[in-house]
């Protein structure tokens, strides 16, 4: 072995000590990477919900079609099922308590027959891994040609002149009045009934379950206010503010029997609304949705924002009783996905649920599941291809038993 001069000996040394340094600087720059582009995504907690309905959709009237929705909402990363329960004037499962009132158990339309479409929904969706809460859509309101209606005229409110009909579209509805007790029980044991029979995460009411203002002028309504009212009868103005306030506050109360009757059954269901903004609500459907939330009779709201103007659906998202209740439960948005003869663009879809995600909302629901590729004006894959980009990736459905506001 030769002996090499001291010098040469210190620049082996120092070269080799910088390949070291090299590789293990090297090893510290690139393995992390390598190993979080190996590891699972973190999970995101967001709601992404559907309404599911009998109107101008056949979805829930086989078994097969059902099923296959629901393999596909699942697919694209959906966690929420809104299916529909309360329509029409019937239920859409067979139920003990529509037999008593209505004289019928379910919806007479043939793809129900045979059938436990509800118990379907729950079954297949829990295995899926997907959140169930069916949906009472219809509320107070009736078709006015319903078996319901006709079997109990002394439940339906009226008008100032004496008159019922109220059209929703092309159709004519009357109203349950919702002051008058047998009305309220009937309502209650619906849901009651729903709860105690299937294993649903929660249920759902809409603006629906209100009532509108030109409405309450029925002689129970008048004879209830004449009893709390010294003898005078209702104001003729529907917007008097005492008036809408004193027929508000008896639908509060009727919520709040519905809130006590489903957590005696089951204190772990959830109570979801999804009502209109709270001006609408309150001044055109006596519904103070807000003063639910603070009673703490709602415990998850879906704000129904069917806006077309990017900057009215924003205005919408900030308003004082929004943030409030943002700050107290999972509060997401309903988006309107398009109706029949009325196609919603996917980019205009797109801009509303990337506007809720930066206003740090629960999440989203659409209405309604028929017009998320069908019904529109867009190719089906074209759509489907947007909302797998929307949800790339799975989430966990929001819960009130976190710590809501801290998440915020």
């Amino acid at each position: 072995m030769g002996i090499y001069p001291l010098n040469t000996i210190q620049r082996f040394f120092r070269l080799a000590l910088a390949l070291v340094f090299g590789m293990a600087i090297a090893l510290l720059v690139h393995a992390p990477r390598a190993v979080v582009a190996q590891s699972p995504p973190t999970p995101v907690t967001e709601l992404r919900g559907v309404w599911m309905t009998n109107i101008d959709s056949d979805v829930l009237f086989s078994a097969s079609r059902l099923s296959d929705a629901l393999q596909r909402l699942k697919q694209l990363n959906f966690n929420t099922v809104y299916p529909t329960v309360w329509n029409w004037g019937y239920t859409l499962y067979p139920s003990a308590v529509a037999q008593r009132e209505i004289g019928r158990s379910l919806d007479p339309t043939p793809g129900l027959q045979g059938r436990d479409m509800l118990k379907e929904v729950v079954e297949q969706g829990h295995r899926l891994q997907m959140s169930v809460i069916p949906w009472f859509e219809f509320g107070f309101m009736a078709p006015a040609g319903s078996d319901l209606a006709k079997r109990h005229p002394e439940w339906i409110t009226q008008r100032r002149d004496g008159s019922q009909i109220v059209r929703e579209g092309k159709h004519p509805r009357v109203w349950l009045n919702p002051f008058h007790p047998e009305v309220q029980q009937f309502l209650v044991d619906l849901i009651s009934e729903v709860v105690t029979n299937y294993d649903i995460d929660g249920i759902q009411l809409d603006d629906h379950f209100g009532l509108p203002a030109e409405l309450g002028y029925d002689p129970y309504t008048v004879q209830l206010y004449q009893l709390e009212h010294r003898g005078r009868r209702p104001p003729d103005n529907p917007q008097d503010v005492e008036w809408v306030r004193w027929r508000a506050n008896k639908i509060t109360q009727v919520m709040a029997k519905v809130f006590a009757e489903v957590k005696a059954r089951k204190p772990n269901v959830l109570i979801s609304l999804s009502p209109n903004p709270q001006e609408f609500a309150y001044t055109t459907y006596l519904q103070d949705w807000f003063g639910w939330e603070r009673r703490g009779y709602v415990e998850e709201l879906v704000l129904q924002l069917y806006r077309n103007d990017l900057a009215r659906f924003i205005e919408e998202l900030q308003q004082p009783e929004v943030k409030q209740a943002l700050s107290h439960i999972p509060v997401a948005v309903g988006v309107l996905s398009g109706l029949k003869g009325r196609s919603v663009p996917m980019q205009q879809i797109q801009q509303q649920v990337q506007e809720i995600r930066k206003q740090g909302f629960a999440g989203v629901s659409f209405f309604f599941y028929e017009t998320l590729w069908n019904l529109s004006d867009e190719r089906a894959s074209d759509r489907t291809s947007a909302l797998s980009r929307l949800f790339p990736r799975a989430a966990t459905r929001p819960s009130l038993l976190q710590c809501w506001s801290g998440s915020r």
